[in-house]
């Protein structure tokens, strides 16, 4: 009880709170469309190079989400254009990004004059270090994420399936494309002080993963995506609270044993099933 209690007492940790519900929505649902259409990699990329833009804004001397963005957004539609020209493999072009992004961010932080120890949260987490700013921007995401999920249900899904299909439906596919890895590369980057860099493609991918063991359905793993992430969000911070680690490690431990038990049970379940089956056969 003194968990919520605190909750309303200090700003920091009702800001921590609704940061949790807020990325858990954005990547609980954007999830879905990176599992569903398998560009785990790509999003664990653009996740990574968001690194080089917080160097460059740091030697700048701007905010650093700001600088992170703006790269993850540009990493994103780069991944998507070169590979769709066919002028780099699309998994060539996603650890060349990846890698240069990483390399640029730790070099600038080093040319940078003095220690920057903040920095280091970016990789990591810092999800007690979320700003009233912060929230409005991931909020903004969120609102715009599940509106466009909900109006453009049947397009974002032939796209993340089948992009052949998607085209012969008339799905306007490269548009569809490059707007979701734009939603993808903000969501990355409203979503780095949750978990961090590190550990956010495992936030991005286990919340879906988790889903699509009750259900097949796009549109439910999106809905159930986003309530498990808010829930593994949740439980992170309050076992943070309670035991003084990293909330975005725990997060990320509390949904990998999650799945591991929901896959176990769910395997124990066929084998029963077969067994049965055989018995009564």
């Amino acid at each position: 009880m003194e968990f919520f209690h605190d909750i309303l007492r200090y700003s920091f940790l009702t800001n921590a709170v609704i940061a949790c519900v807020l990325s858990g929505i954005v990547c609980g649902v954007l999830g879905t469309y990176i599992v569903c259409r398998r560009m785990v990699f790509l999003s664990g990329g653009i996740t990574h190079a968001s690194f080089g833009g917080i160097g460059i804004a740091h030697y700048l001397g701007q905010d650093p989400i700001l600088g992170a963005a703006l790269f993850s957004v540009l990493s994103a539609v780069g991944i998507e254009w070169s590979s769709s020209r066919g002028q780099v493999r699309e998994d060539s072009a996603i650890g060349i990004v990846w890698s240069v992004g990483m390399a640029l961010g730790i070099i600038f932080i080093y040319m940078t004059p003095g220690y920057a120890p903040n920095l280091m949260s970016f990789l990591f987490g810092s999800i007690l270090a979320v700003t009233s700013s912060d929230i409005v921007a991931t909020g903004t995401l969120a609102v715009i994420v599940v509106g466009l999920f909900t109006l453009f249900h049947r397009p974002v899904m032939y796209v993340a399936f089948d992009r052949d299909f998607a085209a012969s439906q008339g799905v306007p596919v490269m548009a569809v494309s490059y707007f979701m890895g734009i939603l993808v590369a903000l969501g990355i980057v409203f979503s780095i002080r949750t978990v961090g860099i590190v550990l956010l493609i495992s936030l991005l991918t286990l919340p879906a993963v988790i889903a699509n063991v009750f259900t097949k359905s796009f549109g439910r793993i999106a809905l159930w995506g986003a309530v498990i992430a808010v829930a593994g969000n949740f439980l992170g911070v309050w076992t943070s609270y309670m035991m003084d680690i990293p909330a975005g490690a725990a997060t990320i431990f509390i949904l990998s044993i999650t799945l591991l038990i929901l896959k176990g049970a769910h395997a124990a379940n066929i084998r029963m099933a077969r067994n049965r089956s055989h018995a009564a056969g």
